[in-house]
């Protein structure tokens, strides 16, 4: 077993120490936050992520899991080095590497033993060359140092099982004794190891990412030419999904993808592209799609509707997917401030993200309008005049037709993610409108409640 730090403790560098130290090894998580180690020390995570606080409690009191402010004491005699730290966007869509460099420089001047340095953290082509030649330039003591690339492939929501049931780990070395201590670190795990050298795996990341973002913005053009013709995007994949070369995943059609990884890495291979004279086409259109999806049912409920002002506005998941309280990107970022901004009263809902919403649109009067966050959806669709489906929770998808048209004032719809049945909405009496479906209309609405006065 090995000696392993881990400088970050977001998404990749909580969800790897912990992983680490679940298959045997002794792992030591860096963070710069005082308060945040405090926080993890007592046992609870400061991400929302299924199943990764039992791990942190396990394997904090067996006594292989530790966590610190204090790199020099973590960084100085490990066997390996394991970078997890943020590189954010950046105005132009190129990649922030400014907290890799921190680390990489506090690594120079800090380790007294030979040491692995693996960048977990997702960079442009190239970066990792850099990184070994700035802890060369920086390096103290006289010791073997080598960089690795070990691009992460989880999935917010599910990222734990994504670690430890991964289809495979790719590993970019550039000598045997990398590949070797990095391959010996991964053998507990288990799983199928791809090595390859460091650029290759620093592509590999990037098009894998941003080959799923094009099977999505894909299905959502269809689904936006299905309108138009009048055919039905579920049913179309459906029909795709049986097809072996096309699959299953990532054929659902709904307002865009968001979260920390598609939309900053997409913007980074069509930046790198731009960077060395290449125009990368297709990227460029995923990202001008999902840009324009984003807000494509407000602009339905705009031409619908003579106003938002004043209205009751029902919104229904705040997070760009759910089991995860991470807002990056999400639609509701887009949305709500429209929202507000043209006068309506908003009532969210979300399980677990109204907390981090809240920091950045506190309750109370904004803009124009208003906003409410409530503890369940009923709350949210009591007399609403409208409703928007932002995220597809457990507790969204639960709620029935019959739920919208006894509680809402308007049952009006506006569904981001094509969870509900069109004709059960139909037969209900609800307006409902979702993505590449067919619409119910507002004559159906009023047949029931015509049925409903008749019938009293």
């Amino acid at each position: 077993m090995y000696k392993i730090a881990v400088a970050g403790t977001g998404y990749v560098g909580l969800v790897a120490g912990v992983t680490f130290a679940e298959v045997g090894h002794q792992v030591t998580c860096v963070d710069i936050d005082e308060e945040k180690v405090k926080v993890m020390k007592s046992g609870v995570s400061p991400i929302y992520e299924e199943g990764l606080e039992e791990l942190m409690q396990k394997n904090y009191a067996a006594g292989r899991l530790e966590y610190t402010t204090d790199y020099k004491s973590a960084y100085k005699d490990a066997d390996a080095i394991f970078i997890g730290v943020g590189t954010p966007e950046q105005p132009d869509g190129s990649a922030n590497l400014s907290y890799i460099a921190t680390v990489a420089r506090q690594i120079a001047e800090t380790i007294e033993n030979d040491c692995l340095i693996v960048v977990k953290s997702t960079v442009p082509v190239g970066t990792n060359d850099k990184v070994e030649q700035f802890i060369q330039d920086f390096l103290i003591n006289d010791v073997k140092v080598e960089v690795a690339s070990n691009p992460e492939f989880l999935a917010q929501g599910s990222a734990v099982h994504d670690t430890l049931h991964a289809a495979r780990i790719i590993i970019g070395t550039e000598s045997k004794w990398a590949e070797e201590r990095l391959t010996n670190i991964y053998e507990p795990f288990n799983l199928p190891i791809v090595s390859v050298n460091r650029r290759s795996a620093e592509m590999i990341k990037y098009a894998s990412n941003d080959f799923l973002a094009l099977k999505i913005s894909y299905m959502n053009d269809i689904a936006n030419l299905c309108e138009l013709v009048g055919a039905d995007v579920q049913d179309v994949a459906k029909g795709m999904s049986f097809d072996e070369r096309i699959g299953s995943k990532f054929l659902n059609a709904g307002i865009g993808f968001g979260g920390s990884c598609f939309p900053k890495d997409t913007k980074a291979l069509e930046n790198l592209a731009r960077q060395n004279g290449y125009d990368l086409k297709t990227v460029k259109a995923a990202i001008d799609v999902n840009k324009d999806q984003k807000t494509l049912l407000y602009n339905k409920a705009s031409k619908r509707l003579i106003t938002f002002n004043g209205l009751k506005v029902a919104v229904l998941g705040l997070t760009f997917k759910p089991g995860t309280d991470d807002l990056r990107e999400a639609a509701s970022l887009e949305n709500i401030p429209l929202l507000l901004e043209k006068g309506a009263d908003i009532y969210a809902f979300d399980p677990v993200g109204a907390e981090n919403f809240a920091k950045v649109h506190p309750e109370g009067p904004i803009s124009n309008g208003s906003i409410t966050y409530v503890s369940n959806v009923e709350q949210a669709l009591q007399d609403a005049n409208v409703c928007f489906v932002f995220t597809e929770w457990g507790e969204v998808k639960a709620v029935t037709s019959e739920m919208y048209k006894d509680l809402m004032r308007t049952p009006l719809v506006y569904d981001g993610r094509n969870i509900y049945d069109v004709n059960e909405m139909e037969e209900a009496g609800v307006e409902y409108h979702s993505v590449g479906r067919p619409s119910t209309s507002v004559a159906s609405r009023r047949e029931s409640k015509s049925y409903e006065h008749h019938n009293s």
